[in-house]
């Protein structure tokens, strides 16, 4: 097979999560913007990510935001996802947007309101079993923001017991995803504040728990592709929260700010052996400005075309100029492989799976977003809170 076919191949097995929330409205800290045609509730979330899905071929499941997504029937939304194309994937604990979380929630130092997060992230694994997800996706905004404020020590204590009791819960075929985030909103420590913390603890929890790498997680300047590396040389890289920053978690399109980070990346996942399922791709941004379909599509497209590049990376040409030592060629390969046109070979790839091969254009073509904004007159548009 030649490099080129091995590649398509490879494209064609691929798949992005899309996360419900990036559907509805959303803003910045001072302002939600409101789009017209906007979800109203987590099933008409699930009928704009099928059209995603419909016209990019990668996007086969959804990620869920609990209780921004809550329901009365969950089994009712998974066969509602089913008959639209999609199924649900990761379940998105939330344990920040309550009163009694301002100290923290699952390391708060007062033992009733770790209770509360604990059993929320047990409600988490009981929704789960409803509808078939196998990923439990925790991120925790403890912290403290002066000295002396909590025992750094005793709150890593709390996390460490909070952890393994869900752990505990967790079924034949699930796994806990635990993500981390240098700072916001605590700025003096953070309980969970890069790969080195949460992988300690997921190690000590043991195979069913592994790292999320949120790409807009770190401070600038961290080589996130040596994080990918490392986690999956140690068989812990659970998956990705896809997005892009200028500054802090700006949570824009994924490839917007740093294409050639997001390049790097994707050939270190697929030199270290994680292009596969157990690795899962999951997309985490907020679409506040931009129209929000046609963003998330976007988005999809980008990450395609960063593991096309990658894909085409001579790992022979850059094996040998990396044992010789020579420093220009080796960069010259990736630089070759990374300054590739590869919207040509995607486009290929969409016609022989049969799909339009212009996503963006197809959508337009469609008429849903004249349809939704038409449809969906009346009610409380979805949000962040919803």
């Amino acid at each position: 097979m030649t490099e080129l076919a091995a590649a398509k191949t490879a494209l064609k097995t691929q798949a992005v999560e899309t996360p419900s929330w990036a559907y509805g409205n959303s803003g910045t800290r001072f302002k939600v913007f409101a789009q017209a045609g906007v979800p109203r509730d987590p099933y008409e979330k699930l009928d704009d990510a099928a059209k995603v899905h419909e016209f990019t071929g990668v996007a086969p499941t959804v990620a869920l935001h609990i209780p921004w997504d809550k329901v009365d029937d969950y089994a009712a939304l998974a066969k509602h996802a089913e008959q639209r194309g999609v199924r649900l994937g990761a379940i998105n604990s939330n344990t920040f947007q309550d009163d009694d979380y301002k100290l923290g929630s699952i390391c708060h130092p007062d033992a009733a309101v770790r209770r509360k997060a604990v059993d929320h992230l047990l409600e988490c694994v009981d929704i789960m079993d409803a509808t078939g997800s196998t990923d439990l996706k925790l991120w925790f905004a403890d912290g403290t923001n002066y000295p002396g404020q909590d025992d750094i020590r005793g709150r890593q204590d709390r996390l460490a017991e909070g952890l393994a009791e869900v752990y505990e819960r967790l079924g034949e075929g699930q796994r806990m995803l635990l993500e981390y985030k240098f700072f916001e909103p605590a700025f003096y420590t953070t309980d969970v504040p890069d790969w080195g913390t949460a992988y300690a603890h997921c190690l000590k929890l043991g195979p069913k728990a592994q790292v999320v790498v949120d790409t807009g997680h770190h401070a600038p300047g961290t080589n996130i592709e040596f994080i990918v590396a490392t986690l999956l040389r140690e068989g812990k890289l659970g998956g990705f929260d896809f997005n892009s920053r200028f500054y802090a978690d700006d949570d824009l399109m994924v490839g917007a700010a740093d294409p050639f980070q997001l390049f790097r990346i994707m050939y270190e996942v697929i030199r270290g052996g994680g292009f596969t399922p157990e690795v899962a791709f999951m997309l985490d941004q907020c679409h506040n400005i931009e129209a929000k379909i046609p963003a998330i599509i976007r988005s999809v497209m980008n990450v395609q075309e960063a593991t096309a590049k990658a894909l085409l990376v001579d790992g022979d040409a850059l094996g040998a100029a990396q044992a010789s030592g020579d420093v220009l060629e080796a960069n010259a390969v990736v630089m070759d492989a990374y300054n590739t046109d590869v919207r040509p070979l995607l486009r290929e790839v969409r016609e022989e799976t049969g799909l339009d091969p212009e996503p963006i254009a197809a959508y337009r073509r469609s008429g849903w977003g004249e349809k939704i904004v038409a449809e969906r007159v009346g009610g409380r548009q979805a949000g962040w809170g919803a």
